[in-house]
Protein backbone atom coordinates (compact mmCIF):
# COMPACT_ATOMS: atom_id res chain seq x y z
CA UNK A 1 0.00 0.00 0.00
CA UNK A 2 1.21 3.59 -1.03
CA UNK A 3 -0.19 6.78 1.06
CA UNK A 4 0.28 10.07 -0.34
CA UNK A 5 0.25 12.89 2.27
CA UNK A 6 -0.82 16.00 1.22
CA UNK A 7 0.69 18.93 2.88
CA UNK A 8 4.28 18.66 5.19
CA UNK A 9 3.34 20.27 7.90
CA UNK A 10 3.14 18.90 11.81
CA UNK A 11 0.39 16.67 10.96
CA UNK A 12 1.90 15.54 7.26
CA UNK A 13 5.40 14.70 8.78
CA UNK A 14 4.30 13.39 12.20
CA UNK A 15 2.04 10.90 9.43
CA UNK A 16 4.94 9.76 7.73
CA UNK A 17 7.24 8.98 11.05
CA UNK A 18 4.31 6.97 12.40
CA UNK A 19 3.15 5.15 8.70
CA UNK A 20 7.41 4.44 8.56
CA UNK A 21 7.31 3.05 12.09
CA UNK A 22 4.89 0.67 11.22
CA UNK A 23 6.45 -0.28 8.05
CA UNK A 24 4.09 1.53 5.69
CA UNK A 25 5.36 3.16 2.68
CA UNK A 26 4.47 6.88 2.06
CA UNK A 27 5.30 10.33 0.34
CA UNK A 28 5.07 13.66 1.39
CA UNK A 29 4.03 16.17 -1.19
CA UNK A 30 4.59 19.94 -0.07
CA UNK A 31 3.35 23.02 -2.16
CA UNK A 32 6.26 25.59 -0.77
CA UNK A 33 9.61 25.50 -3.23
CA UNK A 34 11.34 25.49 -0.50
CA UNK A 35 10.89 24.56 3.40
CA UNK A 36 12.07 27.06 5.54
CA UNK A 37 12.31 27.66 8.87
CA UNK A 38 9.18 30.54 9.42
CA UNK A 39 6.78 31.62 11.68
CA UNK A 40 7.11 32.51 15.80
CA UNK A 41 6.57 30.98 18.75
CA UNK A 42 4.46 27.36 19.45
CA UNK A 43 3.95 25.43 22.59
CA UNK A 44 4.12 21.49 23.06
CA UNK A 45 1.52 20.64 25.22
CA UNK A 46 2.14 17.16 27.12
CA UNK A 47 0.10 15.64 25.31
CA UNK A 48 1.62 16.66 21.93
CA UNK A 49 5.19 15.70 23.84
CA UNK A 50 3.59 12.16 24.11
CA UNK A 51 3.27 11.90 20.30
CA UNK A 52 6.37 13.09 19.66
CA UNK A 53 7.83 10.40 22.47
CA UNK A 54 6.19 7.73 20.15
CA UNK A 55 8.28 8.81 17.52
CA UNK A 56 11.54 9.54 18.91
CA UNK A 57 11.30 13.19 18.25
CA UNK A 58 10.75 14.23 21.84
CA UNK A 59 15.07 14.51 22.71
CA UNK A 60 15.30 16.92 19.47
CA UNK A 61 12.32 18.45 20.05
CA UNK A 62 13.21 18.90 23.60
CA UNK A 63 16.95 20.59 23.11
CA UNK A 64 15.29 23.06 20.40
CA UNK A 65 12.72 25.00 22.80
CA UNK A 66 12.43 25.82 26.20
CA UNK A 67 10.61 23.43 28.89
CA UNK A 68 7.81 25.61 30.59
CA UNK A 69 7.77 25.42 34.79
CA UNK A 70 4.94 27.47 35.53
CA UNK A 71 1.90 29.20 34.10
CA UNK A 72 1.13 32.25 35.66
CA UNK A 73 -2.17 34.65 35.19
CA UNK A 74 -2.49 38.31 35.09
CA UNK A 75 -4.73 40.96 34.80
CA UNK A 76 -3.92 44.21 32.28
CA UNK A 77 -2.74 45.62 35.54
CA UNK A 78 0.46 43.09 36.12
CA UNK A 79 -1.52 41.83 38.92
CA UNK A 80 -1.11 37.93 39.80
CA UNK A 81 -4.50 36.50 39.40
CA UNK A 82 -3.31 32.20 39.59
CA UNK A 83 -0.62 30.54 38.41
CA UNK A 84 0.31 26.53 38.45
CA UNK A 85 3.24 24.24 37.26
CA UNK A 86 2.95 22.66 33.87
CA UNK A 87 4.20 19.56 32.71
CA UNK A 88 6.78 17.81 34.27
CA UNK A 89 5.90 19.76 37.06
CA UNK A 90 2.88 19.54 37.30
CA UNK A 91 2.84 16.24 37.81
CA UNK A 92 2.51 14.61 34.09
CA UNK A 93 4.83 12.06 32.30
CA UNK A 94 5.66 14.68 29.30
CA UNK A 95 7.45 18.02 29.79
CA UNK A 96 5.57 20.94 28.16
CA UNK A 97 7.47 23.00 25.69
CA UNK A 98 7.83 26.17 24.03
CA UNK A 99 9.87 26.77 21.06
CA UNK A 100 10.16 28.12 17.73
CA UNK A 101 7.79 26.88 15.53
CA UNK A 102 10.75 26.64 12.36
CA UNK A 103 12.60 24.11 14.96
CA UNK A 104 9.71 21.87 15.39
CA UNK A 105 9.48 21.93 11.44
CA UNK A 106 13.01 21.35 11.13
CA UNK A 107 13.21 18.42 13.68
CA UNK A 108 10.49 16.44 12.03
CA UNK A 109 11.46 17.17 8.60
CA UNK A 110 15.29 15.92 9.44
CA UNK A 111 13.47 12.86 10.61
CA UNK A 112 11.40 11.79 7.83
CA UNK A 113 14.56 12.50 5.69
CA UNK A 114 16.80 10.70 7.72
CA UNK A 115 14.24 7.47 8.03
CA UNK A 116 12.69 7.62 4.71
CA UNK A 117 15.17 9.21 2.41
CA UNK A 118 15.92 12.14 0.58
CA UNK A 119 13.37 11.75 -1.44
CA UNK A 120 9.98 11.04 1.14
CA UNK A 121 9.18 14.98 0.35
CA UNK A 122 8.56 16.30 -2.88
CA UNK A 123 7.99 20.61 -2.92
CA UNK A 124 6.59 22.87 -5.40
CA UNK A 125 3.38 20.38 -5.55
CA UNK A 126 0.92 22.07 -5.05
CA UNK A 127 -2.57 19.95 -4.80
CA UNK A 128 -5.39 20.96 -7.58
CA UNK A 129 -7.10 17.84 -6.55
CA UNK A 130 -8.09 14.52 -6.34
CA UNK A 131 -10.66 11.72 -8.73
CA UNK A 132 -10.46 8.32 -7.41
CA UNK A 133 -11.62 4.66 -8.30
CA UNK A 134 -12.33 1.60 -6.99
CA UNK A 135 -8.11 0.78 -6.88
CA UNK A 136 -6.98 3.75 -5.89
CA UNK A 137 -6.54 7.63 -6.09
CA UNK A 138 -5.16 10.12 -8.65
CA UNK A 139 -3.39 13.44 -7.67
CA UNK A 140 -3.03 16.33 -9.52
CA UNK A 141 -0.83 18.34 -8.88
CA UNK A 142 0.69 22.42 -10.23
CA UNK A 143 4.03 24.24 -9.78
CA UNK A 144 2.83 27.18 -7.09
CA UNK A 145 4.65 29.09 -8.72
CA UNK A 146 3.71 29.14 -12.22
CA UNK A 147 1.00 27.04 -12.24
CA UNK A 148 2.21 25.07 -14.84
CA UNK A 149 0.37 21.81 -14.35
CA UNK A 150 2.83 19.04 -12.99
CA UNK A 151 0.62 16.07 -13.90
CA UNK A 152 -0.92 13.55 -11.84
CA UNK A 153 0.37 11.08 -8.99
CA UNK A 154 -1.37 7.67 -8.31
CA UNK A 155 -1.62 5.99 -4.74
CA UNK A 156 -3.87 3.79 -2.86
CA UNK A 157 -5.03 6.32 -0.69
CA UNK A 158 -4.33 10.10 -0.26
CA UNK A 159 -4.30 11.65 3.72
CA UNK A 160 -5.48 15.64 3.36
CA UNK A 161 -2.38 17.48 5.92
CA UNK A 162 -2.61 20.59 3.79
CA UNK A 163 -3.78 23.06 6.37
CA UNK A 164 -6.94 25.32 6.88
CA UNK A 165 -7.62 26.49 3.40
CA UNK A 166 -6.96 22.77 2.25
CA UNK A 167 -7.54 22.49 -1.15
CA UNK A 168 -8.93 18.72 -0.49
CA UNK A 169 -11.11 19.71 1.85
CA UNK A 170 -12.60 22.15 -0.48
CA UNK A 171 -13.37 19.89 -3.19
CA UNK A 172 -15.58 17.83 -0.55
CA UNK A 173 -16.73 21.40 1.10
CA UNK A 174 -16.94 23.97 -1.32
CA UNK A 175 -19.64 26.33 -0.57
CA UNK A 176 -17.55 26.24 2.98
CA UNK A 177 -16.17 29.51 4.90
CA UNK A 178 -13.87 30.60 7.44
CA UNK A 179 -15.86 31.75 10.76
CA UNK A 180 -14.20 34.62 11.98
CA UNK A 181 -15.84 36.25 15.00
CA UNK A 182 -13.76 39.44 15.36
CA UNK A 183 -11.15 38.52 17.27
CA UNK A 184 -7.34 39.28 15.85
CA UNK A 185 -3.81 38.85 16.62
CA UNK A 186 -0.70 40.02 16.37
CA UNK A 187 2.52 37.30 17.03
CA UNK A 188 5.66 38.97 17.47
CA UNK A 189 9.44 37.76 19.02
CA UNK A 190 11.98 39.94 21.13
CA UNK A 191 15.38 39.07 22.17
CA UNK A 192 15.83 40.34 25.59
CA UNK A 193 16.51 39.25 29.22
CA UNK A 194 14.32 36.66 31.00
CA UNK A 195 10.96 37.55 32.68
CA UNK A 196 9.49 35.88 35.90
CA UNK A 197 11.83 32.35 35.87
CA UNK A 198 12.91 32.19 32.29
CA UNK A 199 10.39 29.23 31.86
CA UNK A 200 7.39 31.05 32.57
CA UNK A 201 4.57 30.73 30.36
CA UNK A 202 2.15 34.37 30.71
CA UNK A 203 -1.67 35.17 29.93
CA UNK A 204 -2.00 38.68 30.69
CA UNK A 205 -5.37 40.37 30.52
CA UNK A 206 -8.03 39.31 27.99
CA UNK A 207 -9.83 39.87 24.88
CA UNK A 208 -12.11 41.83 26.24
CA UNK A 209 -9.68 44.86 26.93
CA UNK A 210 -5.98 43.50 25.84
CA UNK A 211 -4.65 40.35 25.82
CA UNK A 212 -0.91 39.17 25.89
CA UNK A 213 0.37 35.47 25.69
CA UNK A 214 4.18 35.53 26.53
CA UNK A 215 6.73 32.72 26.74
CA UNK A 216 10.26 31.89 25.96
CA UNK A 217 11.11 30.10 22.65
CA UNK A 218 14.82 30.13 22.59
CA UNK A 219 17.37 30.09 25.39
CA UNK A 220 20.51 32.19 24.81
CA UNK A 221 21.26 32.79 28.38
CA UNK A 222 25.07 31.01 28.10
CA UNK A 223 26.03 33.44 24.85
CA UNK A 224 24.74 36.70 25.75
CA UNK A 225 22.15 36.94 29.18
CA UNK A 226 18.93 36.66 26.52
CA UNK A 227 16.05 34.60 25.42
CA UNK A 228 14.11 34.88 22.46
CA UNK A 229 10.49 35.94 23.63
CA UNK A 230 7.54 35.12 21.87
CA UNK A 231 4.61 37.07 22.34
CA UNK A 232 1.13 37.39 20.88
CA UNK A 233 -1.69 40.32 21.11
CA UNK A 234 -5.00 39.63 20.80
CA UNK A 235 -8.16 41.54 20.64
CA UNK A 236 -12.17 41.02 20.09
CA UNK A 237 -12.68 44.46 18.38
CA UNK A 238 -16.08 45.89 17.09
CA UNK A 239 -15.01 46.24 13.51
CA UNK A 240 -14.66 43.25 11.37
CA UNK A 241 -12.06 43.64 9.30
CA UNK A 242 -9.76 40.32 9.31
CA UNK A 243 -6.34 40.10 9.44
CA UNK A 244 -4.30 38.58 6.97
CA UNK A 245 -1.67 35.70 7.48
CA UNK A 246 2.01 36.10 7.74
CA UNK A 247 1.49 39.86 7.01
CA UNK A 248 4.46 41.93 8.41
CA UNK A 249 2.42 43.59 11.60
CA UNK A 250 1.91 47.28 12.19
CA UNK A 251 2.55 48.52 16.05
CA UNK A 252 0.09 51.60 14.91
CA UNK A 253 -2.89 48.69 14.81
CA UNK A 254 -2.29 47.65 18.58
CA UNK A 255 0.54 49.09 20.45
CA UNK A 256 -2.51 51.46 21.71
CA UNK A 257 -3.80 49.24 24.02
CA UNK A 258 -0.52 48.26 25.43
CA UNK A 259 1.30 51.13 25.80
CA UNK A 260 0.61 52.19 29.57
CA UNK A 261 1.41 48.50 30.72
CA UNK A 262 4.89 49.20 32.32
CA UNK A 263 4.52 46.19 35.30
CA UNK A 264 7.05 46.11 38.30
CA UNK A 265 7.97 41.96 36.17
CA UNK A 266 7.56 43.47 33.04
CA UNK A 267 7.97 46.81 30.77
CA UNK A 268 5.13 45.45 28.15
CA UNK A 269 5.33 48.67 25.63
CA UNK A 270 8.90 48.59 25.80
CA UNK A 271 8.92 44.31 24.70
CA UNK A 272 6.37 45.05 22.14
CA UNK A 273 8.26 48.32 20.80
CA UNK A 274 11.95 45.81 20.41
CA UNK A 275 10.47 43.51 18.51
CA UNK A 276 12.76 41.77 16.01
CA UNK A 277 9.35 40.54 14.16
CA UNK A 278 5.69 41.20 14.13
CA UNK A 279 3.23 39.24 11.91
CA UNK A 280 -0.35 39.79 11.96
CA UNK A 281 -2.57 36.70 12.17
CA UNK A 282 -6.84 36.51 11.98
CA UNK A 283 -8.43 34.08 15.08
CA UNK A 284 -10.13 32.00 12.91
CA UNK A 285 -11.47 28.49 12.87
CA UNK A 286 -13.91 26.79 10.68
CA UNK A 287 -17.48 25.17 11.88
CA UNK A 288 -17.24 21.03 12.65
CA UNK A 289 -18.22 19.10 9.93
CA UNK A 290 -20.19 15.57 9.81
CA UNK A 291 -17.16 13.89 7.47
CA UNK A 292 -13.86 13.50 6.69
CA UNK A 293 -13.37 10.58 5.02
CA UNK A 294 -14.53 10.29 1.66
CA UNK A 295 -13.78 6.76 0.03
CA UNK A 296 -10.03 6.52 -0.70
CA UNK A 297 -9.49 10.01 1.28
CA UNK A 298 -9.34 11.39 4.71
CA UNK A 299 -8.75 14.42 5.92
CA UNK A 300 -6.08 14.83 9.04
CA UNK A 301 -5.03 18.09 11.21
CA UNK A 302 -6.04 21.71 10.32
CA UNK A 303 -7.57 20.23 6.84
CA UNK A 304 -9.93 18.02 9.20
CA UNK A 305 -10.64 20.78 12.42
CA UNK A 306 -8.69 23.62 11.95
CA UNK A 307 -9.25 25.41 15.41
CA UNK A 308 -8.73 28.68 17.38
CA UNK A 309 -4.72 29.26 17.90
CA UNK A 310 -5.15 29.51 21.52
CA UNK A 311 -4.90 27.23 24.00
CA UNK A 312 -1.99 25.69 22.30
CA UNK A 313 -4.03 22.68 20.75
CA UNK A 314 -3.77 22.44 17.27
CA UNK A 315 -0.50 20.35 16.86
CA UNK A 316 -1.63 18.49 20.03
CA UNK A 317 -4.68 17.48 17.88
CA UNK A 318 -3.01 16.64 14.71
CA UNK A 319 0.11 14.80 16.11
CA UNK A 320 -3.08 12.38 17.51
CA UNK A 321 -4.60 12.11 14.44
CA UNK A 322 -1.44 11.52 12.45
CA UNK A 323 -0.77 8.25 15.23
CA UNK A 324 -4.84 7.42 15.16
CA UNK A 325 -5.05 6.79 11.40
CA UNK A 326 -1.23 5.02 10.99
CA UNK A 327 -2.36 2.35 13.97
CA UNK A 328 -5.47 1.84 12.29
CA UNK A 329 -3.86 1.10 9.14
CA UNK A 330 -1.23 -1.10 10.26
CA UNK A 331 -3.85 -3.42 12.24
CA UNK A 332 -4.61 -4.52 8.48
CA UNK A 333 -7.94 -5.48 6.94
CA UNK A 334 -9.41 -2.66 4.56
CA UNK A 335 -7.97 -0.11 3.99
CA UNK A 336 -11.29 2.05 3.64
CA UNK A 337 -12.63 0.59 6.89
CA UNK A 338 -9.09 1.75 8.88
CA UNK A 339 -10.01 5.09 7.18
CA UNK A 340 -13.72 4.70 8.66
CA UNK A 341 -12.37 3.66 12.06
CA UNK A 342 -9.97 7.00 12.55
CA UNK A 343 -12.62 9.07 11.51
CA UNK A 344 -15.06 7.57 14.45
CA UNK A 345 -12.18 8.02 17.14
CA UNK A 346 -10.83 11.33 16.03
CA UNK A 347 -14.04 13.74 15.12
CA UNK A 348 -16.41 13.22 17.86
CA UNK A 349 -12.99 14.18 20.40
CA UNK A 350 -12.09 17.45 18.17
CA UNK A 351 -15.08 18.64 17.76
CA UNK A 352 -15.34 18.77 21.33
CA UNK A 353 -11.85 20.99 21.22
CA UNK A 354 -13.12 23.06 18.12
CA UNK A 355 -15.96 24.39 20.48
CA UNK A 356 -14.31 24.42 23.76
CA UNK A 357 -11.78 26.94 22.15
CA UNK A 358 -14.98 29.09 21.22
CA UNK A 359 -16.67 29.10 24.50
CA UNK A 360 -14.48 28.25 26.88
CA UNK A 361 -11.23 29.24 26.25
CA UNK A 362 -7.54 28.41 28.60
CA UNK A 363 -7.92 32.19 29.65
CA UNK A 364 -11.52 32.11 30.68
CA UNK A 365 -9.81 32.71 34.45
CA UNK A 366 -8.61 35.94 33.00
CA UNK A 367 -12.05 36.82 31.22
CA UNK A 368 -13.90 35.77 34.85
CA UNK A 369 -11.43 37.72 37.23
CA UNK A 370 -12.19 40.69 34.85
CA UNK A 371 -16.08 40.38 34.97
CA UNK A 372 -15.91 39.87 39.09
CA UNK A 373 -13.41 42.42 39.34
CA UNK A 374 -14.75 45.13 37.15
CA UNK A 375 -11.94 45.52 35.42
CA UNK A 376 -9.77 47.61 37.99
CA UNK A 377 -7.14 46.89 40.43
CA UNK A 378 -7.59 44.52 43.15
CA UNK A 379 -6.76 44.26 47.03
CA UNK A 380 -7.64 40.72 47.71
CA UNK A 381 -8.84 38.70 45.22
CA UNK A 382 -10.49 36.15 47.48
CA UNK A 383 -12.82 38.68 48.39
CA UNK A 384 -14.26 37.86 44.36
CA UNK A 385 -12.60 34.56 43.30
CA UNK A 386 -10.46 31.65 45.78
CA UNK A 387 -7.86 30.10 44.27
CA UNK A 388 -9.77 26.44 44.61
CA UNK A 389 -12.44 28.11 41.95
CA UNK A 390 -9.65 29.18 39.47
CA UNK A 391 -8.11 25.87 39.31
CA UNK A 392 -11.13 24.22 38.48
CA UNK A 393 -11.88 26.41 35.90
CA UNK A 394 -8.24 25.67 34.34
CA UNK A 395 -8.87 21.93 35.24
CA UNK A 396 -12.05 21.79 33.42
CA UNK A 397 -10.57 23.35 30.10
CA UNK A 398 -7.20 20.36 30.54
CA UNK A 399 -9.99 17.85 31.01
CA UNK A 400 -12.12 19.42 27.50
CA UNK A 401 -9.11 19.64 25.67
CA UNK A 402 -7.27 15.98 26.94
CA UNK A 403 -4.08 16.78 28.24
CA UNK A 404 -5.49 16.96 32.21
CA UNK A 405 -2.82 14.39 34.35
CA UNK A 406 -5.79 11.56 34.80
CA UNK A 407 -6.66 12.17 30.48
CA UNK A 408 -2.65 11.40 30.08
CA UNK A 409 -2.87 8.50 32.49
CA UNK A 410 -5.68 7.18 30.89
CA UNK A 411 -3.56 7.05 27.62
CA UNK A 412 -0.09 6.01 28.73
CA UNK A 413 1.06 3.74 25.88
CA UNK A 414 -1.32 4.33 23.19
CA UNK A 415 1.24 5.93 21.71
CA UNK A 416 3.29 2.74 21.06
Amino acid sequence: MEIAIIGGGIAGLSFALHLHKRGLKARVFESVPEIREIGVGITLLPHAMREFTAIGVDKAVAAAGIENLESCFFNRFGQLIYKEPRGRHGGNAYPEIGLHRGRLHRVLLDAVGDRLGPDAVVTAHHCDGVTQDADGVEIAFADPRTGTRLGTRRADLAIACDGIDSAIRRQFYPDEALAFAGINTWRGVTRRAPILTGRSYMRVGSIKTGKLVIYPIIDDRARDGTQVINWMAEIEGDRHTRNDWNKPGRLDDFFHLYEDWHFDWLDVADMIRNAETILEYPMVDRDPVARWVFGRVALMGDAAHPMYPRGSNGAAQAAIDARTLAACLAAGGDAQAALKAYEDARLPATTKVVLANRANPPDIINIRVEELVGDRPFDNLDDFITQEELRALSDRYKEIAGFSANALQAERGEGS
